[in-house]
């Protein structure tokens, strides 16, 4: 007993806290996968869009 207070409320109160880390630090990597999908998609849109501006850049060359 630490100042009158049990060990094992000692223990959870240890173990709250150890869960709250656990809690941010699995937010902050679902956050970087999250972005990363978003990177990846956002590439994939724009690349699409790339390649559409040159078939219409190639459509108006044909058509001059």
């Amino acid at each position: 007993m630490i100042a009158g207070v049990p060990w094992w409320v000692l223990a959870m109160i240890v173990l709250i806290f150890l869960c709250g880390y656990m809690a941010f630090k699995a937010m902050s990597a679902e956050r970087k996968v999250e972005q990363q999908y978003i990177e990846e998609e956002g590439k994939i849109y724009m690349d699409r869009i790339e390649a559409e501006r040159q078939l219409k850049a190639g459509q108006r060359q044909r058509l001059s």
